[in-house]
C-alpha cells in the first residue's frame, strides 16, 4: 500500500481555498479509500495505481476552474503495510506513551 498526501492550490482564486478544497474532498470521498484531511492537505491510502488517477482526477476538476494550480504531493510506499493512516500514528503514540491530537 502506499500513502499519498497532497494539495491542490488554485492561485488566481484569492486567500481562501476551502472552497476549492470541498470540491476535491468530493471526489476523493467518491473514491472509496481511506482519507484524512489534515490543515494542509488530503491524506489517501492506496493502491500506487488508484492514487494516481485520484491524483488526476481531482487535477483535472481543479482545472475547469483555475487557470493556475500548486499542486504538492508525496509518496510513502511500503511493501506489505496496509492501514498505515491507522498504524503510522498508533505506532508513535506507543513510544511516545501518549496519544497525540490528529
Amino acid at each position: 500500500m502506499t500513502l499519498m498526501e497532497f494539495s491542490l492550490i488554485p492561485l488566481d482564486k484569492g486567500a481562501s481555498f476551502s472552497t476549492y478544497v470541498a470540491g476535491t474532498l468530493a471526489i476523493v470521498d467518491k473514491s472509496g479509500l481511506d482519507y484524512r484531511l489534515n490543515p494542509m492537505g488530503t491524506v489517501v491510502e492506496g493502491e500506487w495505481d488508484e492514487l494516481m488517477s485520484l491524483l488526476t482526477d481531482c487535477f483535472q476538476a481543479l482545472e475547469k476552474e483555475s487557470d493556475r494550480i500548486s499542486l504538492q504531493v508525496k509518496f510513502d510506499y511500503r511493501k506489505g503495510v496496509s492501514n498505515a493512516l491507522e498504524k503510522k500514528i498508533k505506532s508513535v503514540e506507543a513510544k511516545a506513551g501518549t496519544s497525540f491530537k490528529v
